[in-house]
């Protein structure tokens, strides 16, 4: 089996494709609630007399192959809470939820991908693991509770692979990078009690406004002073309620941000340092404080060895050209779990329509080009016989 006949075999599912994925998009459901995604994923699946194995409730595993070598392909399944924006004719049917992040286009190639594998089952070197994963969008995740009910056991699965769209690369492109490739992400949850009252009369009250202010100013330090210059760290905060008026000093502030960074050392620091740093400067001007720091996805590192070999089957199949290397993201996947797992590697899929306007992920109006759907499916296909085929 070459890549040409790969190609062949994709282009001749092309129209399912697209039509599979226009169907997802048009039905997206929010992380923990794939109820009818993972219906129709199963549905799909006995058309080829495959079982589907329930895990986290609303994942599926897959599988096909036989043999000592396993390797495991996984697509997340779950949409985001965004109001959609096109005026595409699939455009979501179900309103204030919206496949923004591409999720139904990986669903939708990993089902290409266990057509293609189908055929050719008595041709493959080992047991391929398909891997519809829920919930990437949510925190805790779905991956870690696939994982903890055994999704990577019996057989034992040797690496994991992960394909994601990139509306930063042209169709027919796709981007790898080596080791540390996404941040940890953890969410921070901080409640200012102080004394309201009338604004006229500030020397009287206890500001937790002034306070807020104050503190997410001051808590910047922990990057630009704490954090050694080889990791780097983002620390934000995108939500701030204080609910007073014009006249009106609140009692209460509560702010929400986010925390990341690139080593699990100086994260467990970072937190530390950021909890007392609230604590000191609240407690310092009167207010009391709650802080919560929900530790979120770890890291994702991509294992060297098996992304070097990814590198070179996507040339294989896209041409040396067409194959990019990507830099450090500050953004985060909850796939991070299963590198702590076994060797694993995530890589970017181009979905860029050249000519065209490309929305970034998570905005009401992104698309695809579905071109990309040929080319990622094929890619992935691919991937899997020569992986098989590798005696490591």
């Amino acid at each position: 089996m070459n890549a040409e006949n790969i190609k062949h075999l994709v282009e001749l599912n092309k129209d399912y494709l697209i039509a599979t994925r226009r169907y997802l998009h048009a039905n997206p459901e929010l992380s923990f609630s794939e109820i009818k995604t993972s219906e129709f994923i199963l549905s799909e699946l006995k058309k080829y007399g495959i079982p589907g194995q329930i895990y986290a409730k609303t994942g599926i595993l897959a599988q096909i192959g036989k043999g000592e070598k396993v390797i495991a392909l996984r697509a997340d399944m779950d949409a985001l809470p965004i109001h959609e924006k096109t005026d595409i004719e699939y455009k979501s049917l179900n309103v204030g939820v919206m496949h923004a992040c591409g999720h139904d286009a990986h669903t939708a190639m990993l089902l290409g991908v266990i057509s293609i594998l189908n055929q050719i089952k008595t041709e493959l070197k080992g047991v391929v693991k398909f891997i519809f994963q829920p919930a990437e969008e949510k925190l805790p995740g779905g991956a870690l509770q696939m994982i903890n009910e055994g999704v990577l056991q019996s057989p034992e699965v040797q690496n994991v692979i992960g394909q994601h769209v990139y509306p930063d690369l042209e169709t027919g492109k796709a981007g790898f990078c080596t080791g540390n490739y996404m941040a940890s992400t953890d969410e921070i949850y901080i409640t200012i009690k102080g004394k309201g009252g009338h604004a006229a009369i500030p020397w009287d009250l206890i500001d937790p406004v002034s306070i807020a202010a104050q503190l997410i100013t001051s808590l910047q330090q922990v990057i630009s002073r704490k954090t050694p210059a080889t990791i780097p760290s983002v620390l934000s905060f995108g939500k701030i309620i204080a609910n007073g008026a014009t006249n009106v000093i609140p009692e209460t502030v509560f702010i929400e941000g986010t925390f990341r960074t690139f080593n699990e050392k100086f994260r467990a620091e970072a937190h530390k340092i950021i909890s007392e740093m609230t604590i000191s400067l609240v407690e310092g001007m009167g207010g009391t404080v709650l802080i919560d720091i929900k530790k979120g996805y770890p890291v994702l590192f991509n294992d060297p060895a098996l992304t070097e070999r990814l590198k070179f089957y996507a040339s294989d199949y896209l041409g040396n050209k067409n194959v990019v290397e990507l830099s450090l993201r500050m953004t985060s996947e909850d796939f991070s779990y299963f590198s702590q797992h076994k060797p694993s590697s995530f890589f970017r899929l181009g979905t860029a329509s050249p000519g065209m306007e490309n929305y970034p992920l998570h905005n009401a109006r992104f698309n695809i080009d579905e071109n990309s759907l040929v080319i990622g499916t094929g890619l992935m296909a691919w991937i899997a016989i020569n992986e098989l085929q590798n005696e490591k």
